[in-house]
């Protein structure tokens, strides 16, 4: 008889297998209409998340509070979500008409509304990539007020820490504290924490702005409480996805919208019948590359090469910024504000309207074709193939005609975790990996490693793969990714996306042509295999200038 052998699973084993399980759990719940995070029917996701220990998420699987994992989620989160016993997640369903006031998070472009003390709603028009995102964040915010409810409740929660006790006071009186009474309550913190006296230093600064300084004390505060009351009173807190949410993801309703707008606005133009570029970017790069030279002589003459995008970088520069729009509006820019739902906002570029002899370029490729450009604003995971898929649609001029678009190039740059290198590296891939499916798309990148070279930066190229979201990867599944044969060298949301849609409607389709070309571009915005370096570290501040002009100048060149 055969001996069976014990096979022990690794740990990137165990991580994909968390992520199926998140991925399958997330799915199952929003089927189901609604569920209780911290019940029964959350605790797949609870389990899942504690056994996968995402990096951004630091130490959720200890006892004491991750701190930095909590900065990170309260700046994706609307304001005062800690406080709500009930959060709905719903589609775009008219809240903006009524008298509530719009929350959008520091950190992600989300419409959310506080309906009452208790109910918060967040408005999902991004697709399947937005819920799992909030469902990850709220499971992580829901694990961490337990460990305070665990460390600040005595006797089955008829008394409590004299800590929690004098934080209570403070913030149900909002007293006003003198600077040592501040002190006295941190360290009361430390307490709850259970971290040192210069970490809770460090993230109550990090919490306090001049509207509400105390902001810390606050959410350290309703987390706990929120907790305490589920645990000993039953009140459980429940999200609700809406009837018309549920009905709606998945079938592009705010994708088709916003293609429409876009191709609406070509064709009032006489645009739509030209050779289009469309690029992936942010809003201020491909306009400032363009324009900026032209649209600022003297500062031009006295910043050269990246520095003028420096300085057009500075949160104090608004004023340098305006005349380049004001420029550029009069030379060919037409700004389409998003309206759909999508928070994808579009600059529409007729490059007949551009003065060259001022610019940066040469129009050589392109001296007889008279391109448009689009940028289309950075999309949201799945969302990317909804807009893409939309975009490249015919139009239908009338019930007569369609009017296929002569789309020469996609451009993609965009933002991505790094596996080898570190924050402001350049990454080319040469394929994208969905993961946690069989599902991969090789491709002829048009930009190369040799071509971006010599901008003082680290150039990589490989594979790249597409995640379920960056909040779920951990090092021993990016270790696996990046040492193993697939060769990854990076990891981004929309990749994969973007590419399924460009394939299917040049190769399968024939929405636009089969020669098509494509470029893809990131810059690190972290390194999640280094410990201190993950997106929970803070932004890439003007870091992120030479890569974003380096890639932007390679991508115009290209297509002038």
């Amino acid at each position: 008889m055969l001996q069976s052998n014990n096979i022990e699973r690794t740990r990137a084993q165990e991580s994909t297998n968390a992520i199926e399980k998140l991925y399958i759990s997330m799915r199952h719940l929003f089927s189901r209409g609604f569920y209780k995070p911290m019940g029964i029917s959350g605790e797949t996701l609870r389990k899942s998340l504690l056994l996968l220990r995402p990096e951004i998420y630091g130490s959720i699987a200890d006892s004491k509070t991750e701190l930095d994992g909590l900065v990170y989620v309260i700046e994706r989160l609307p304001e005062g979500i800690e406080q709500c016993q009930f959060i709905n997640l719903t589609a775009d369903e008219g809240y903006k008409n009524a008298h509530f006031k719009s929350i959008i998070p520091p950190k992600r472009r989300r419409n959310c509304y506080r309906i009452d003390k208790d109910q918060m709603n967040i408005e999902i028009t991004r697709g399947r990539s937005e819920i799992y995102d909030i469902l990850t964040h709220l499971t992580f915010l829901f694990i961490e007020s337990h460990k305070i409810q665990d460390r600040v409740t005595i006797n089955e929660g008829k008394s409590f820490t004299r800590e929690w006790l004098h934080l209570e006071d403070i913030v149900l009186h909002q007293k006003e504290i003198s600077n040592g009474e501040k002190e006295v309550l941190l360290v009361h913190l430390c307490s709850i924490l259970g971290r040192s006296f210069d970490e809770v230093s460090v993230i109550f600064s990090q919490f306090s702005s001049k509207e509400n300084p105390y902001k810390f004390f606050d959410l350290i505060y309703w987390l706990g409480k929120l907790a305490i009351k589920e645990v000993f009173e039953g009140d459980k807190r429940t999200v609700t996805f809406s009837s018309l949410l549920i009905e709606e993801i998945g079938h592009h309703i705010y994708g088709e919208i916003w293609a429409n707008d876009v191709k609406n606005i070509l064709n009032q133009q006489q645009l739509l019948k030209r050779p289009i570029h469309i690029i992936s970017a942010n809003m201020h790069s491909v306009l400032n590359s363009i324009y900026a030279v032209a649209a600022l002589p003297e500062e031009a003459k006295n910043h050269k090469e990246f520095e003028l995008y420096q300085l057009l970088s500075n949160s104090d520069s608004k004023a340098l910024q305006k005349k380049v729009m004001d420029y550029a509006s009069k030379n060919g820019l037409i700004f389409v504000e998003d309206t759909s739902g999508t928070n994808i906002n579009v600059q529409i570029i007729d490059t007949d309207k551009i003065n060259f002899n001022d610019s940066s370029f040469k129009k050589e490729y392109s001296l007889e074709e008279k391109p448009v450009i689009i940028v289309m604003d950075y999309a949201f995971g799945e969302q990317a193939y909804e807009t893409m898929d939309e975009l490249l649609k015919p139009y239908k001029v009338s019930n007569e005609e369609k009017v296929h678009l002569d789309v020469k190039s996609v451009s993609i740059m965009g933002k991505a975790g790094i596996l080898e290198g570190g924050k402001g590296d350049i990454m080319i891939p040469s394929a994208h990996i969905f993961e946690g499916t069989a599902d991969n798309y090789p491709f002829k990148n048009e930009l190369t490693k040799e071509g971006l070279e010599g901008f003082g930066v680290n150039v990589f190229d490989g594979s790249m793969v597409s995640v379920l979201g960056t909040s779920l990867q951990n090092k021993d599944l990016l270790k696996f990714f990046h040492d193993s044969t697939w060769n990854v060298i990076g990891l981004e949301m929309e990749g994969a996306h973007y590419q399924k849609a460009i394939q299917s409607a040049s190769k399968i389709r024939g929405n636009i042509s089969e020669n098509v070309k494509v470029r893809y571009a990131y810059y690190a915005s972290d390194n999640p295999l280094e410990t201190g370096a993950t997106l929970a570290s803070g932004g890439l501040g003007m870091t992120g200038v030479t890569p974003t002009y380096a890639i932007t100048q390679k991508i115009l060149e290209q297509i002038f």
